[in-house]
């Protein structure tokens, strides 16, 4: 059991104590010990039990839970109050936006016990009757019923491609597999998974079967397996599972056709007609066996087309020329901009953030703790903020040349505008401008209280521009085009927020981005020295919008990174409205 299960059984424990009105001194506890969870950076399941306490600074009593979670798979508190909740209450806890305490409401007093019956409820306009309720909760209720719906039978793609590995070391262990590979989504690099796919070579398909059949934690479905297809799903997730079984000559054709879209497939190969020549990649994979995928490309005169890319979007025609770009690698970056310390609500001093990302060989970190509107995350007042530069001062004299750049991670405010005065924005290095509030604008709201941040002067880069939630929380509707439009007018970089909840911008926009010459960072958004580790996801998603090294922000030295935010802060010109407020 790793240590966000663990974090996740707290966390229930006191949402279920909080649905059940029990006592608020045990639910802060039961939160306190999820918190200190989430600040370890050991996987507490290799800690000796009797060492617990001292380890994970857990009291006696949590350590005692833990422990007894790590052995048992639950604990008694847990176990007791599932077993007074209705399971279909405890899935209502999933549903983004309401609260135990809402919940409670409703099955107390309505007898609802599940998501359906909510659905109904509120279709029937029963829900908005309740007290602390009201039409537009009930509207966000089904809106979020609808999201929920949506979402189940995925995976992140974090989580679908340690599924897919797990099962990929078991089809190799299988005698008679000659080769498996993971294909599908997964090696899509899809940031959301609704199917996990693998082709496996093997000349004894039934050994196949016979291990997945009995494998912990999948469920066959006979009714669409066969004998060389075992399809079924994971127990856990729902998520779909497929493992397609071929004859060793078959397996590259076969592993091309799973790990491309189909309008990769069927994209028309050359401007004019060639005739007695196949005309599309799934023509040439039907007349003849290849070696390698690296053989399919060039016996179909394309440039090899790396997995990421096969979407069918604009990579055929680019690859017909010779022209796709050498795309990002993690190697390439040499530093990650817009991480969180103690400062705000990291888990780690802005020293052990430094050391941490300087001793796995990194160049520079840019640190950007919350600004003072996110009172939630304990955003940072100006005060706090001169303390804090000063330690970056401290630490730059001693790490160097290791480097720490003064960020912030700048709330936008409803009305566009940026968190501080001037007098406070100009002490930065940099200002990554996010929205965090009011997300539930309209399209034309939203992209004007962009915009207006985009404009600001002080924007260095822009941060998560949609605040999506994958698999929790759509984001607000945005005018990417103009969002993009204005950065490239105004000079400012775009993140990738590479957080596997987030991975946003999103990858179907980089392309358009790169055409207009703007720079994407891949930010991890780091709480914690392992968010760090995200900065992977983030690569896959710009390596899927054709992202290349030159364009990335942090792929940037040091001493680039320096001058390039010297020589814009330099550049800085304040419209009247902003000399107003530098001034008066």
């Amino acid at each position: 059991m790793d240590n966000r299960a663990l974090i996740r059984a707290f966390r229930l424990t006191a949402q279920l104590m909080e649905l059940h009105e029990e006592n608020p001194f045990k639910i802060r506890a039961y939160e306190g010990t999820a918190n200190a969870l989430e600040q370890l950076s050991v996987p507490v399941a290799d800690i000796e039990r009797h060492g617990l306490p001292d380890r994970t600074g857990l009291s006696k009593t949590a350590a005692a839970k833990v422990a007894e979670m790590l052995d048992t798979g639950s604990f008694d508190e847990l176990t007791r109050l599932l077993a007074a909740t209705p399971p279909g209450v405890v899935e209502l806890l999933k549903v983004k936006g309401i609260g135990p305490k809402k919940i409670r409401s409703l099955w107390k007093e309505l007898g609802i016990e599940g998501p359906e019956q909510l659905r109904e409820a509120a279709q029937n306009d029963e829900v908005s009757k309740l007290k602390g309720f009201g039409k537009k909760t009930q509207d966000a209720i089904l809106a979020a019923l609808e999201f929920t719906d949506q979402s189940r039978g995925k995976l992140l793609y974090p989580q679908a491609e340690e599924l897919a590995n797990d099962l990929l070391a078991r089809l190799q262990a299988v005698a008679g597999v000659a080769q498996a590979a993971v294909a599908g989504e997964v090696r899509r690099r899809l940031e959301t998974v609704e199917n996990v796919t693998l082709v496996a070579a093997t000349t004894q398909p039934a050994t196949v079967h016979a291990l997945l059949d009995t494998l912990d934690g999948l469920t066959a479905d006979p009714r669409r397996s066969g004998p060389f297809a075992w399809r079924g799903s994971a127990t856990a997730s729902g998520v779909k599972v497929e493992v397609l079984l071929v004859a060793p000559p078959d397996f590259v054709n076969q592993l091309l056709l799973h790990s491309a879209a189909e309008e990769h497939l069927t994209g028309a190969l050359t401007e004019e007609n060639r005739p007695g020549q196949p005309a599309t990649l799934r023509q040439w994979l039907k007349r003849e066996q290849f070696a390698s995928e690296q053989d399919v490309y060039q016996r179909a005169g394309l440039q090899y087309v790396e997995p990421e890319l096969r979407e069918g979007l604009w990579e055929l025609p680019l690859a017909r020329e010779n022209k796709l770009p050498r795309l990002l690698e993690d190697a390439d970056l040499r530093g990650s901009l817009h991480n969180h310390s103690t400062y705000s609500d990291g888990s780690h001093s802005l020293r052990e953030m430094a050391t941490f990302l300087r001793d796995n060989g990194y160049e520079y970190l840019g640190i950007c703790d919350h600004s003072q509107a996110a009172h939630y995350a304990n955003g940072l007042p100006p005060e706090r903020v001169r303390q804090q530069q000063r330690e970056i001062d401290e630490l730059n004299q001693e790490l160097a040349p290791f480097r720490i750049f003064k960020g912030i991670e700048s709330d936008i405010l409803s009305d566009g505008s940026l968190d501080y005065p001037p007098t406070v924005l100009e002490t930065f290095d940099f200002i990554v401008a996010s929205v965090h509030s009011n997300l539930k604008m309209d399209e034309r709201k939203a992209t004007t209280r962009v915009l207006r941040a985009i404009e600001n002067p002080y924007t260095t880069m822009l941060g998560h521009p949609t605040g999506r939630l994958l698999l929790r929380r759509e984001g607000y509707p945005l005018d990417h085009k103009a969002i993009i439009d204005a950065c490239a007018k105004h000079n400012v970089i775009i993140e990738i927020n590479a957080n596997p909840w987030r991975l946003d911008l999103d990858w179907r926009w980089v392309h358009y981005a790169l055409e207009q010459g703007v720079k994407l960072s891949i930010n991890p958004d780091a709480h914690h020295t392992n968010g760090y580790a995200d900065m992977r996801y983030g690569v896959f998603m710009g390596r899927k919008g054709g992202l290349t090294r030159d364009m990335t922000f942090n792929a940037k030295t040091a001493a680039e990174v320096a001058d390039y935010f010297a020589r814009r802060k330099a550049n800085i010109k304040p419209p009247l409205e902003f000399q107003d407020s530098l001034f008066g």
